[in-house]
């Protein structure tokens, strides 16, 4: 669907979850994510901080324009969609940025793709190819790696260029006091030649007219109590 109902409260978001009631629970990703992001109106603190000090100056001042919540994306091979916690599109000075934002307290990013693989269907075949060729990457590399980052990032750069945004930025919110799966995160960008760092933004490569960043940044631990 094309069209979006504004949310007025946290708990607008609940009915967009894919499943409502087992998620939106104290101590969870959705809940930590939509209070922290809906008490801020736009980008909170702990997403400014990493912005204001990256080195790519696109972040720098950049501007949050409009986010869509569990922002379904599209992929080849299929019919499940890769469902964003949050589609923002953002403004910097003159170019537009797309940014997929992932959620994350205890919650790991879903199976390897070895695993997803193990019924392998010609859909997820074509679907694989379809995803490992956007992103660049050799699909004999990607066994151990987690499919959710991968379609996720996909889905940064899929929405970049449908709103011709010069910029696209696979971001994860983590909540984790103990930053869980960050491990995971960080073998998924080793792909791209990165180095993870916590709180802190990596450019990935250039797709297709569009610039690819990466990045963890850890969210506001009073949200995991709301």
């Amino acid at each position: 669907m094309s069209f979006f109902v504004r949310t007025s409260k946290p708990e607008d978001w609940q009915n967009q979850l894919a499943e409502p009631n087992k998620q939106w629970k104290t101590g969870h990703s959705a809940k930590a994510l939509a209070y922290c992001w809906m008490e801020a109106g736009g980008f909170p603190s702990s997403v400014k901080r990493v912005f204001q000090k990256s080195e790519y100056s696109v972040f720098n001042d950049i501007e949050f324009l409009v986010g869509f919540v569990e922002h379904k994306v599209p992929l080849l091979g299929g019919v499940r969609p890769s469902q964003n916690d949050i589609l923002v599109l953002a403004k910097s000075k003159n170019d537009l940025v797309a940014i997929a934002v992932e959620g994350k307290v205890s919650e790991p990013f879903g199976e390897t793709i070895e695993n997803w693989r193990k019924d392998e269907t010609k859909g997820k075949r074509i679907r694989l190819t379809f995803l490992s060729d956007l992103l660049q990457l050799n699909q004999d590399n990607l066994q151990e790696m987690r499919y959710q980052l991968l379609h996720r990032t996909a889905s940064a750069v899929i929405e970049a260029k449908r709103f011709n945004a010069s910029t696209a930025l696979m971001m994860v919110h983590s909540f984790s006091p103990t930053n869980e799966w960050f491990i995971d995160y960080s073998n998924f960008i080793s792909l791209f030649g990165i180095t993870a760092q916590q709180n802190a933004i990596h450019f990935a490569k250039r797709i297709n007219d569009v610039n690819l960043y990466l990045a963890w940044i850890t969210g506001e631990k009073e949200y995991m109590a709301k």
